[in-house]
């Protein structure tokens, strides 16, 4: 009791000593805290936490500890860890950071009001309720209430859907949900992000306001680690009258959620350009001029069907997706003594893609090879991805569509997945065992017998092997905990193997993921066309994993074959397929298809002459490509297929203008320019054989004309003097060859 007290309280005995309990009654409510006597108390989990979050003091460049904590002080991110937390708030400093005597006083209240310098500026004004919450619980005592607080169970988003029109707007209600059966009202402290902005922006209270482009939009709602999405349509509103024929299931899809939004689609593309695109998007190559003289010949309306079964059946299929699942799978050469694992790894990649093998099938014997190379070539990926963190990295991604990387160091921020959770899957891998085999550079990869389990690197503790999101399996010491993994992957429900692998597909056709990106599958992450992934997913469990089967009911569908260009209403959509997307050809593809319309061949080490570069099997050849180098094509560092580089730049712009290898083919002795030079037929002839080779289509009336007439003019040289004929015919079909490869039409698939 403060020394002022003694003389009142005497004074009272002496007056009347049966009034004392009331009189210290009174005294006591008169000292109290009005929040204690006329409010609930403030909780540190349920009240302060949310406060410190939404005003961004725990994201990772402010005070979050995944970003080093500014200034020495560190808060968990997006404040999963309330312990840590509250040690770091209340204690640490010599609690400097809470004057509970004076709250307004608190180094916490005052920097994020800005009273005293704040390098992250006014983050709690003093009129606002997150200064109020943060004041009255530090009035209260900054109690520590993690182990009583009320649990919280989940959050969601009211209304967790909707059409908004374009240039309106919808306000949004998040409701967080708690074991004892009470929800109460968190806009004010709950964090609203939109997955596309150019749709749609969202402000910190909920409040959805549509642009001038209509789609569909997710708004992310995020509170204290639950996370919930409302998910928006913005029609357009046009009158879809007509549509392409639906030819399954995919077509009835896109185009029921064209007439949602009121998009209609662009007409079905000509036989040339389906044939070109269909070719190099299956076989990774242009059509041959034999081949594109037939297609656009047949009267047979089936023709587009039996094209894609006969692409389906060549090497150049399994060449061309061979080339992404090795980069994807890191199967690079860093010095020489790599070439036979890479080239065996390569040749059983491709192997399986020619005889249609099972995608589980492939799987499997991927991440459950032991023995050596020679013996087992998918071993090779043990020689690339050594650590058990980097191959549960990578699988997730690669194989589950999810990113775990977050989740080794802290709770994921934008998914449910917990440093556990990274562990277990981590401990499939825990009892991968290797020894040297006698020969250089070949481990012989095997199973350690005993209990699979990894160490929680910030628990200590041990944790099981366990699928995301499932129960822990019982694995005895002799049981390889590899299987376990892939019986799991393979099941006919489980949420991310096959879901991953059609979206992975979906976009290699169709240039945009349902869901994007593509390996970052979510709920906070939801898809364009949900149904339309259901229904694709379980199309591909159906057929029993079948990859050529997913290509073929892709390609097949109208969808695929909708022209690129777009009609007076769809110019604008980016995410519901109402026209073909164009993409340029990725770096080997171009090499290829320049050969092909040159007449030339590149030649590559270590391989037999007439190699095609998307059959190169791993990212030496890079290195005394320039072209591939600048085109993007990638070193199989990363299993993101972000690493391959399908944007233009200006050094691809001249590297195909003036660069040597270039000029090279075009002044090729062997050549199509020199061939087309010396043969004698009409120069029309020799215009459509071009326009064949490289768009598979003749030239319209005034492309002919225009390269006729270029054909015709005479050639000076800098003299001033004529050019030999024979020698101004080569160098004008020269020309005439690079104006077409330098023409967006060839250098895109459309």
């Amino acid at each position: 009791m403060p020394q002022r007290d003694l003389p009142l309280l005497r004074h009272v005995r002496v007056r009347a000593p049966r009034t004392v309990t009331l009189t210290l009654a009174l005294l006591c409510l008169g000292f109290a805290s009005p929040l204690q006597a006329d409010e609930p108390p403030v909780s540190f989990v349920n009240d302060v936490m949310p406060v410190l979050t939404k005003a961004g003091c725990s994201i990772g460049f402010c005070h979050a500890k995944a970003g080093g904590g500014q200034r020495g002080f560190q808060l968990s991110l997006l404040g999963f860890e309330p312990a840590e937390d509250y040690e770091h708030l209340v204690k640490e400093s010599r609690g400097r950071r809470i004057a509970a005597p004076s709250p307004d006083e608190s180094l916490i209240l005052q920097k994020a009001s800005g009273r005293v310098p704040h390098g992250g500026g006014v983050r709690l004004p003093r009129d606002s309720e997150g200064y109020r919450i943060l004041h009255d619980w530090i009035s209260q005592g900054a109690k520590d209430d993690r182990e009583t607080a009320t649990k919280l169970v989940s959050i969601e988003v009211q209304p967790p859907s909707g059409t908004i029109p374009r240039r309106s707007e919808q306000s949004l209600k998040a409701v967080a949900r708690y074991a004892d059966g009470t929800t109460r009202d968190v806009t004010g402290q709950a964090l609203f992000e939109p997955n596309d902005e150019a749709l749609a922006e969202v402000s910190g209270n909920g409040l959805v306001k549509t642009h001038d482009i209509s789609g569909n939009v997710a708004v992310m709602v995020r509170y204290q680690g639950n996370v919930a999405v409302f998910r928006g349509s913005i029609p357009l509103g046009a009158p879809v009258d007509s549509l392409p024929p639906s030819k399954n299931f995919i077509d009835e899809l896109v185009f029921a959620n064209l007439k949602g939004i009121g998009v209609p689609p662009s007409a079905l593309c000509d036989d040339a350009t389906f044939l070109r695109r269909v070719t190099l998007d299956i076989a990774g190559r242009l059509p041959t001029d034999e081949e594109a003289k037939l297609f656009l010949e047949s009267s047979d309306p089936a023709k587009r069907d039996r094209v894609i079964d006969e692409l389906l059946k060549t090497p150049d299929y399994a060449d061309f997706f061979a080339t992404k699942w090795t980069a994807l799978l890191k199967n690079r050469r860093d010095d020489a003594s790599d070439i036979t694992s890479n080239f065996a790894f390569h040749a059983w990649v491709r192997d399986s893609l020619l005889a249609n093998k099972p995608y589980d099938q492939f799987v499997r014997e991927l991440l459950a090879a032991t023995g050596t190379i020679i013996a087992n070539p998918p071993v090779a990926w043990y020689k690339r991805v050594k650590e058990p963190k980097q191959q549960i990295e990578d699988v997730a991604q690669l194989f589950l569509g999810v990113r775990m990387q977050c989740a080794q160091c802290h709770h994921h921020p934008f998914e449910r997945w917990s440093q556990d959770d990274y562990y277990a899957l981590a401990a499939f891998f825990s009892q991968v065992g290797r020894k040297p085999s006698g020969v250089r550079e070949q481990d012989l990869i095997f199973h350690k017998r005993g209990v699979a389990a990894a160490t929680n690197m910030k628990t200590g503790k041990a944790v099981k092997p366990a699928a995301l999101g499932d129960a822990i399996p019982d694995i005895l010491p002799d049981q390889d905990p590899r299987l376990k993994l892939a019986d799991w992957m393979s099941r006919p429900e489980n949420p991310f193997f096959a879901k991953a692998l059609v979206n992975r597909y979906w976009k290699h056709f169709f240039t945009r993921g349902l869901i994007e990106p593509e390996d970052d599958i979510r709920d906070t992450n939801p898809p364009t066309n949900p149904e339309l992934l259901a229904a694709l997913e379980k199309h591909f469990v159906a057929s029993g994993f079948d990859l050529k089967a997913l290509v073929k009911v892709i390609t097949q569908s109208s969808a695929y074959q909708l022209s690129a260009i777009p009609n007076d209403h769809n110019l604008a959509d980016r995410q519901n397929y109402s026209r073909h997307y164009p993409k340029r050809l990725q770096a080997e593809v171009l090499l290829d298809a320049i050969d092909r319309v040159a007449g030339t061949q590149t030649d590559f080490a270590n391989l037999p002459a007439g190699t095609r570069a998307v059959a190169l099997p791993d990212n030496s050849y890079n290195r005394s490509s320039p072209f591939l180098r600048v085109f993007g094509r990638p070193e199989g560092e990363s299993v993101c297929e972000c690493e391959r580089v399908q944007s233009s730049s200006l050094a691809q712009s001249l590297h195909l203008l003036n660069a040597a290898d270039i000029k090279g083919k075009l002044a090729s002795p062997t050549g199509r320019a020199q061939k087309l030079a010396k043969e004698m037929r009409p120069n029309e002839e020799k215009v459509q054989e071009l326009y064949l080779a490289a768009f598979s289509r003749a030239p319209r009336s005034d492309e002919l004309k225009t390269a006729l007439d270029y054909l015709a003019e005479p050639r000076v040289d800098k003299d001033g003097k004529p050019v030999d004929p024979a020698k101004a015919a080569n160098e004008n079909f020269q020309d005439l060859v690079w104006a077409l490869i330098n023409t967006k039409e060839f250098l895109f698939n459309h």
